[in-house]
C-alpha cells in the first residue's frame, strides 16, 4: 500500500469515528429531550402530585412549572382588601400567609380532581400524608377562603361555621373573590350576600328559570347542569 493510500485510509477512519461520535451525541440529546417531555406530560396528566410547592396565593400552588388550584374553594386575591370595623386590611395577603403557614416546610400531596380552563390542575391537597390536614378544608374552616359553590358543594358546611364564628374574612365586610376579579371593589356585608340556591328552593320551573336568568353570567348557583341554558329541568316534568 502506497503512502498516499495509507494517508487516505487513516483520515477516512478518523472521519468515521468523528461521525459516529456526532451521531451518538445527537441521539443522546434527542433521548434527553424525549425524557423531559415525557416527564412534563406525565406531571400534567398525573392523578397525584407531590412535593414542596411555592404558595402563589390563598388557593394556588406551584410545583416547579406545574400550577395547582385548590379544589372547591376561592380565596381573596393577593392584592384584595377587606373591611373590618370600617378599616381596610389586606385580607388577600393574609389568606396567602395562612396557606403558607399551613404548609410551612411540609411535603404536600395533591390528588387531582380536574383541570381548569387555564390549564391548572384542580386538586385536593394535604400535608401529613393521606390522613393528614386537608388544606382546602382548613382554608375555608379558618375563614381564609369561601366555598366555591359554582364548582363544588364540598366545603359549604365549613364556610357556614366560619361565617357564624366570624373567622378570617368573615370578621368584617368583603367582596366575594370571584366578584373582585371581575372588577367589583365595594365591600358588602356577608349577611347581605345572596344565599346560594339549588333546584329544591323553587316551586316551579318558571320560577327557577327566572332566577337563573337574573343570576347570569356564569350560572353561579349551578342550576343548569348540562349547560343548555335551561335551569332545573327536573321541575319541568
Amino acid at each position: 500500500m502506497s503512502t498516499y493510500e495509507k494517508f487516505v485510509k487513516a483520515n477516512a477512519a478518523r472521519c468515521n469515528i468523528r461521525g459516529r461520535r456526532k451521531l451518538v451525541s445527537h441521539l443522546l440529546k434527542l433521548f434527553c429531550v424525549v425524557i423531559v417531555i415525557t416527564v412534563v406530560i406525565g406531571i400534567q396528566n398525573a392523578e397525584a402530585i407531590s412535593g414542596k410547592p411555592r404558595v402563589v396565593d390563598g388557593d394556588s400552588l406551584k410545583f416547579g412549572s406545574v400550577s395547582v388550584r385548590l379544589h372547591g374553594i376561592d380565596a381573596p386575591e393577593t392584592n384584595q382588601t377587606c373591611l373590618r370595623a370600617a378599616v381596610s386590611w389586606p385580607c388577600g395577603f393574609e389568606a396567602t400567609a395562612a396557606l403558607r403557614g399551613l404548609i410551612e416546610n411540609h411535603w404536600v400531596d395533591c390528588t387531582r380532581r380536574d383541570k381548569d380552563r387555564y390549564g391548572r390542575i384542580v386538586a385536593v391537597c394535604r400535608v401529613g400524608g393521606p390522613e393528614g390536614i386537608d388544606l382546602n378544608l382548613e382554608m375555608v374552616a379558618n375563614g381564609w377562603a369561601v366555598a366555591y359553590r359554582r364548582y363544588s358543594p364540598d366545603y359549604v358546611a365549613e364556610e357556614d361555621k366560619a361565617r357564624k364564628a366570624g373567622r378570617g374574612i368573615w370578621s368584617g365586610d368583603f367582596v366575594e373573590p370571584e366578584q373582585w376579579r371581575r372588577g367589583r371593589r365595594g365591600n358588602s356585608k356577608p349577611s347581605q350576600m345572596p344565599r346560594d340556591k339549588d333546584c329544591g328552593d323553587f316551586q316551579t320551573w318558571q320560577e327557577a328559570q327566572s332566577f337563573f336568568e337574573a343570576a347570569k353570567p356564569g350560572d353561579p348557583h349551578r342550576l343548569d347542569g348540562d349547560r343548555d341554558g335551561i335551569a332545573c329541568e327536573s321541575l319541568r316534568h
